[in-house]
């Protein structure tokens, strides 16, 4: 289209639209309140009520916000407090083996029975702590499956059983809940 053949805008709706971005422009450089800006056909109760609303959402998103925050800060100190403190339930479990031990020592007069006795009372609250904070033990038996995931087999020994089954436990593992702490290091038996 040529410029000849563009219809001309009204003078008074070019006006308007300058006299518009004009006072945009003014508001944003806070040469001008914008509650003194009323748009044609606005009443100034509508306004106001509009007004009125944008700053309870205002009020209502920075008191979000600081809520936000607030759970924020509070669940990096929780995580800090759980590294922290992880440890804590097993070693108080843990602290009555150690004074066993050391009340052991303390006895003068000790025979072969009174020590057999303190380490078989020992060992069961080792194994009543272990127990309690979901240590346990991984002891299988001869003739099991190697399953490695929880056996480390340290070497092949020719056997009278099925092969890659456990021969001999060289030293027990154990397991955290879910989660190898340890393998049990195994014999296991060669194929034939």
């Amino acid at each position: 289209m040529q410029e000849q053949d563009k219809p001309v805008e009204n003078t008074e709706t070019i006006a308007t639209t300058i006299d518009a971005e004009a006072l945009q422009a003014a508001v944003a450089e806070n040469q001008v309140e914008p509650e003194s800006v009323i748009e044609p056909g606005v009443s100034a109760d509508t306004l106001a009520q509009l007004e009125a609303k944008v700053l309870e959402l205002q009020d209502a998103f920075m008191r979000a916000k600081a809520e936000g925050e607030n759970i924020r800060r509070r669940a990096q100190e929780d995580i800090s407090k759980a590294h922290k403190f992880a440890i804590e339930s097993f070693a108080e479990s843990l602290v009555p083996v150690k004074d066993s031990l050391e009340m052991g020592l303390k006895i003068e007069t000790q025979t072969v029975e009174a020590i057999k006795e303190g380490v078989e009372m020992t060992l069961k609250q080792l194994n009543s702590a272990f127990e309690k904070n979901r240590l346990l033990e991984i002891n299988p038996q001869q003739g099991d499956k190697l399953d490695p995931s929880k056996h480390q087999a340290v070497s092949m020994v020719p056997a009278e059983q099925e092969a890659n089954t456990i021969v001999t436990v060289l030293q027990k593992g154990y397991m955290i809940a879910d989660r190898l702490l340890r393998p049990a290091l195994v014999t296991v038996a060669q194929a034939k």
